[in-house]
């Protein structure tokens, strides 16, 4: 195997790890929930506790989805912009291009979890998705790719941690007194609610001034797949990719002493420790994958990470263990305390289905 990236090569690593973020969403944290209430054992609990978001402080494996699908979009847009640079496309066609996919992502997230489709306006949110914060990562990732020199981006995604920092901490709240990471006296709880009015989601979730860590997190991507893409080795890359993920990561859990890890506010500590975790999980994948060349294991990931984005819409507006139900209620009788865990795997083999027979059929829907 050549040692060095080929312009045609395809990073499968990348689309591996994509599939891997999907299937925690779309099936992990279901099953291990259902799982537990069968069991009902200590483990269990304590497996089904890791598929689920803290109150506030800290950290569970659930919290490293919605930070690995912005970092894996921020991977992939070394790739896709220099595509385009590459065959000439003016500056006009890639801003249409990146503003389309901006629309695209808000309105689905506005389908996703918006309540767009209860078509009431009084259940309507603005901005309250994964889908809406990665189009506010990628447009501005995007652009700072586009104009800004690499030490640039560099000193970008530091200020993008130090100013969401300040801004977490320094103003003040009216009626509370100075912000501080609490669910009642965060400025930038406060600052959504002044801006969005009415169509806040009413949630601990922060999201318009969270997004300078929208886009930090997605730069850490970025740099990542402008490592892969360089002309290092590839074991050179999987070990910077290593040692960047203990760095981040350890950055992270250090200043978390002072400036708490807290996933709702989408803290500058938090960016730094999830996207250290993101590092370590690509450098394990790329290594595996496209070092070794060990890919057959991964293929149901690749088949659900090319329609990723397919893959996270259509299990958030059909419950496909329901449908699985219509099915299966006659095992309800045989497996009792179970059942839940037999529709949800159920239901999670229709989705397999319909994203295999898309991958099967070459058609992926992308924005």
């Amino acid at each position: 195997m050549n040692d060095r990236l080929q312009p045609t090569d395809r990073i499968q690593s990348i689309d591996a790890l994509r599939g891997f973020d999907m299937l925690i969403i779309i099936f992990a944290d279901r099953f291990f929930s259902t799982l537990n209430r069968g069991v009902g054992s200590p483990f269990s609990e304590s497996l089904a506790q890791q598929f689920e978001h803290p109150e506030w402080f800290g950290s569970s494996f659930y919290d490293i989805v919605m930070p690995l699908f912005l970092f894996v979009v921020g991977a992939v847009i070394p790739f896709s912009l220099s595509k385009r640079f590459q065959e000439n496309n003016s500056r006009t066609a890639i801003y249409k291009k990146l503003i389309k996919r901006f629309i695209i992502l808000f309105v689905l997230g506005w389908v996703v979890q918006g309540n767009l489709l209860e078509l009431d306006l009084d259940r309507f949110h603005i901005f309250s998705n994964t889908l809406q914060a990665i189009a506010v990562g990628y447009i501005l990732s995007s652009l700072a790719y586009v104009y800004l020199q690499k030490k640039a981006r560099y000193l970008l995604f530091l200020g993008c941690l130090v100013i969401y920092a300040l801004l977490l901490t320094l103003p003040m709240v009216p009626g509370v007194g100075r912000s501080a990471l609490l669910p009642d006296s965060s400025y930038a709880l406060y600052f959504d609610h002044l801006i969005l009015g009415r169509f806040d989601d009413g949630t601990q979730y922060t999201w318009l001034l969270s997004g300078f860590g929208f886009t930090a997190t997605t730069l850490s991507g970025l740099f990542a797949g402008e490592l892969i893409k360089s002309n290092l080795s590839r074991n050179k890359i999987a070990t910077t990719l290593m040692l960047v993920g203990i760095g981040f990561l350890a950055a992270g859990i250090i200043w978390g002493r002072w400036h708490p890890i807290v996933k709702k506010l989408w803290t500058s500590s938090f960016v730094l420790a999830s996207s250290g975790v993101c590092y370590l999980l690509l450098a394990l994948f790329y290594w595996i994958m496209d070092i070794k060349g060990k890919v057959k294991w991964a293929f149901p990931l690749k088949v659900i990470g090319m329609n990723a984005i397919t893959a996270y819409v259509l299990s958030h507006i059909i419950t496909f263990p329901k449908v699985a139900d219509f099915v299966l209620f006659g095992l309800e009788q045989y497996t009792g305390v179970y059942y839940g865990v037999v529709t949800t795997i159920g239901g999670f083999g229709i989705l397999y289905g319909l994203l295999w027979y898309m991958y099967s059929n070459k058609t992926f829907v992308k924005v």
